[in-house]
């Protein structure tokens, strides 16, 4: 079996750090979102806010909501996968696939620093 060598410490260091900002921007998306949510709802219990949701106004909020709500979704996924990486990082772990324990490239994770799993396995799980 072909065993590449364990990422530099300096490296593992460079991607904790990606992953602490990318942490942090999450957060404040998040909050955005959950912000914007709480004066939607205050806004709506008012009548006049509140439009028919069988008009074109009130499926056009319909449509909005549903968007929010997949990127309120999408971010707190990505946010539970930065999370893990940084865990994997405190466990001496990061940049080994979870799935088959290969290393990953570091160029997969140049691009996608909160991965947990290499290219193959990624493709097997499709």
């Amino acid at each position: 079996m072909l065993r590449r060598k364990q990422l530099a410490e300096s490296t593992v260091r460079s991607f904790e750090r990606k992953l602490k900002d990318e942490e942090t921007r999450l957060l404040r998306v998040i909050e955005a979102h959950e912000a914007e949510r709480a004066g939607v709802r205050l806004a709506e219990t008012s009548a006049e806010r509140s439009p028919d949701p069988e008009s074109a106004e009130g499926g056009s909020m319909a449509f909005e909501f549903e968007k929010e709500l997949s990127v309120d979704r999408n971010s707190r996924d990505l946010l539970m996968q930065v999370r893990q990486a940084l865990e994997l990082i405190e466990e001496g772990k990061y940049g080994n696939c979870l799935s088959c324990a290969r290393p990953i490239p570091v160029a997969r994770l140049r691009v996608i620093p909160h991965t947990a799993i290499c290219v193959a396995c990624a493709s097997r799980r499709r």
